[in-house]
């Protein structure tokens, strides 16, 4: 596939010199012409490959955060952008930003977990039957209490639904499934399906512990195995300036998740069959119950205090009225380090997830540097850690930035770039709740690619990356993803994706070895780089949609 020279580029830097005019007038449609035409062609497909052949490499043992690999690899990212004349805008005059961490880890011999029913006492095993990831507060905590099955564990007045509705969680262990109702719309099911949002939920209903329940769908996207195998590697939580981590709830004493056989004996008993519980979970219709038994759990943790750096630098805006303002991209570092081997390997080293995000953060960033007249607002690059352990770094930022809070106006985020198969459509993550959507359309338009809906909205992608944080702080934010379509009979990315998800994904098999294409994961990086361009030249701040959802949850007025 041609993908932005020849006659190509020729009409399409018309196209953008058009755009421009009407949108800026002739300083700002100068530099569209400019941008496309000479700044696109600057994001190399072989800049790709080669920055991912170095943080994908064995010697980076997986770049797991608080890692001597991720260390070197953030080193490598503030060289990097040193190298192509970014400023540095970490702490101290520097390119990062440390943030402080707690590691935990469960001590597997003394948690546990039992079911109480009728006097008799029944122990589960911990990873055959059951795993807790550890307490992010406390050393000891323990919890016995009656359950009660609460759906997904969502109320959501703004669909019109509730678990909760018509059962008492106060002073009970609540239990619930992954995700939230099909019917919502997909970022909306997205943000209800995220573990913050239930945990604040039980909280508020009373709860006083949780236990995450297996089920078909949930085997599908992170099967009970991959969670014993993830006990290997830590979880981790940032800490404020208190030491209090991040996203916890102290007033739940124990957390728990299920194994298929383990879920189905809590049920057992209650009237009310897996089956017929799955069935209504994927029906959306609220079924909440009283389970005749009583949990105990208790949980006993290792903690340690690490830290790991963001990594950020700026390209200062040429206007005076807007170059206090910044369209910040981000792009995690991190991966899942060293862990339990896989077909004889152990090292996690994350060559789509995220040094392919990573590579195309330099290579965009050095896109922009290579304008000879920079844009109007200024450009922040954060190379982010902790995103695998739940968004840490970026949500660290976002709440704890290194320039004015109310100064940052847009995110765009990278995870994974358009590498195994030549990119056709996008799917933009976020886009549609926000004037991002317009700006997202116009790049699409310009690079002739089509933007489509989210065709997995089971996978709840919207909150399982880094502008997830930046949303969450009231700051309109776009993830893209590589759509599903392709011109060509012999690819059928539907099935590429499948087999990559269900054999390479968050396994030592994500390495540089695949089969990527780097001409499309370059035209990647230009879609990116020309949202964020006309962003940063647009007069008018983005802007939630009047209405919208996440404007209402956490826009300016919050």
């Amino acid at each position: 596939m041609s993908y932005c020279f020849g006659k190509r580029i020729i009409a399409l830097c018309f196209a953008l010199f058009i755009a421009s005019a009407l949108l800026w007038g002739p300083r700002a449609a100068d530099a569209g012409s400019e941008a496309l035409d000479q700044t696109l062609p600057a994001i190399r497909a072989e800049a790709i490959r080669a920055h991912m052949n170095f943080l994908a490499d064995d010697l980076l043992e997986g770049r797991a955060t608080g890692t001597r690999g991720h260390e070197i690899a953030a080193r490598y990212m503030a060289s990097e952008f040193e190298a192509i004349g970014l400023e540095p805008a970490g702490e101290n005059g520097t390119y990062f930003q440390s943030v402080p961490l707690r590691s935990i880890r469960p001590d597997e011999q003394r948690t546990a977990l039992a079911f109480v029913l009728g006097g008799k006492e029944k122990a589960l095993v911990f990873r055959r039957d059951f795993v807790s990831y550890g307490d992010p507060g406390r050393i000891s905590t323990s919890v016995e209490a009656p359950v009660v099955y609460v759906g997904f564990g969502v109320t959501a007045s703004d669909q019109r639904y509730d678990d909760y509705a018509g059962v008492e969680a106060k002073g009970k262990i609540i239990a619930y499934l992954s995700g939230a109702p099909a019917s919502f719309p997909s970022t909306i099911r997205a943000h209800y399906s995220s573990a913050k949002a239930k945990a604040a939920n039980a909280v508020a209903h009373g709860a006083v512990g949780t236990i995450l329940l297996d089920s078909p769908e949930l085997e599908q996207r992170y099967p009970f195995e991959e969670r014993v195998r993830d006990l290997s590697m830590p979880e981790l939580r940032w800490l404020d300036s208190n030491g209090q981590p991040n996203d916890y709830f102290p007033q739940l004493r124990g957390t728990a998740i299920l194994s298929m056989n383990a879920t189905a004996e809590l049920l057992e008993g209650s009237g009310h069959e897996p089956k017929d519980v799955y069935e209504a979970a994927s029906q959306g219709k609220p079924s909440s119950f009283a389970v005749p038994i009583t949990v105990k759990i208790r949980v006993l943790s290792m903690h340690q205090g690490i830290r790991s750096p963001n990594v950020i630098a700026r390209l200062r805006g040429n206007d005076s009225q807007l170059q206090s303002q910044y369209v910040v991209y981000t792009a995690h570092l991190d991966h899942l380090g060293i862990g339990e081997a896989v077909k004889g390997d152990r090292i996690y080293n994350g060559a789509l997830d995220n040094a392919a995000g990573s590579a195309c953060l330099l290579e965009i960033a050095r896109a922009f540097t290579e304008l000879k007249l920079s844009p109007r607002r200024s450009v922040l690059f954060v190379s982010v850690t902790g995103e695998e352990e739940g968004l840490l770094g970026s949500d660290y930022f976002a709440q704890h930035p290194t320039v004015p809070k109310d100064a940052l106006v847009a995110n765009i985020n990278m995870d994974g770039a358009a590498l195994l198969w030549p990119i056709q459509d996008v799917i933009a993550y976020g886009a549609e709740h926000s004037s991002l959507g317009t700006t997202v359309n116009q790049a699409a338009s310009l690079l002739g690619l089509e933007v489509s809906p989210d065709p997995r909205p089971e996978q709840v992608f919207f909150i399982r990356s880094d502008q997830y944080s930046f949303v969450k702080q009231g700051i309109p934010s776009v993830f893209v993803m590589s759509g599903l379509k392709s011109n060509a009979p012999a690819i059928k990315p539907p099935e590429i994706i499948a087999n990559w998800r269900k054999s390479v994904y968050h396994k030592p098999q994500d390495d540089m070895t695949q089969p990527f294409d780097f001409r499309s994961g370059a035209r990647f990086a230009q879609f990116n780089f020309l949202v964020g361009y006309l962003i940063a030249q647009r007069t008018e701040k983005p802007a939630w949609n009047p209405g919208d959802f996440f404007g209402e949850q956490y826009g300016p007025s919050k």
